[in-house]
């Protein structure tokens, strides 16, 4: 299930950040969706798509915060 697209990305990534934001989510998804497909790479019972999402919302923070409830890009 990776995404081809921003447009295709769940509507709570989409109407919450950036188009930048979803760039990264989107490859970040797609990417660990790809690393992860074996269930013994993963730690816990999450399945692959609950992975995907998690490194996904992280690549997303390493990047963006929360300002006033808006996703802002770091300084640096």
């Amino acid at each position: 299930m990776p995404y081809q697209s921003n447009d295709e990305l769940p509507e709570s990534v989409r109407n919450n950040l950036p188009k930048h934001a979803q760039d990264i989510y989107r490859k970040a998804f797609n990417s660990a969706w790809d690393e992860y497909k074996n269930p013994e790479d993963r730690r816990g019972n999450d399945s692959r798509e609950e992975v995907a999402h998690k490194v996904a919302w992280s690549a997303v923070k390493n990047e963006y915060h929360k300002e006033e409830g808006e996703w802002v890009r770091d300084e640096s």
